[in-house]
């Protein structure tokens, strides 16, 4: 049997230290969303509806964990954060970058 970085028993600290996976992928979609902004393909309310959307995905996938889903709250918080941070284009007319904030 294949193992791989998912493998919970191969991970030393379980939650103690962010996802490196985890990261970059939310760095690359983050920075994703900020391009489509800045080349007015998408508006400010369309990036918050795209967060939105998968931040209610992740609450009924916590939901459905039950209690083993409580690290996935923590997740929730991120991208309540992120949704945030994008409020501020619609509140500057779409332009700029939102300010930066520690991951």
């Amino acid at each position: 049997m294949s193992t791989n970085d998912y493998d919970a028993d191969l991970r030393p600290f379980k939650f103690a230290i962010p996802d490196p996976h985890g990261q970059a992928a939310l760095l690359l979609v983050e920075s994703l969303i900020h391009g489509l902004l800045e080349r007015s393909i998408i508006d400010a309310d369309a990036a918050i509806e795209i967060i939105e959307a998968a931040d209610s995905v992740q609450v009924e996938v916590a939901e459905a964990a039950d209690g083993a889903g409580a690290p996935m709250w923590r997740s929730h918080a991120l991208l309540s954060v992120i949704a945030q941070s994008f409020q501020l284009y619609g509140d500057r007319g779409g332009g700029g970058h939102p300010p930066l904030r520690s991951v």
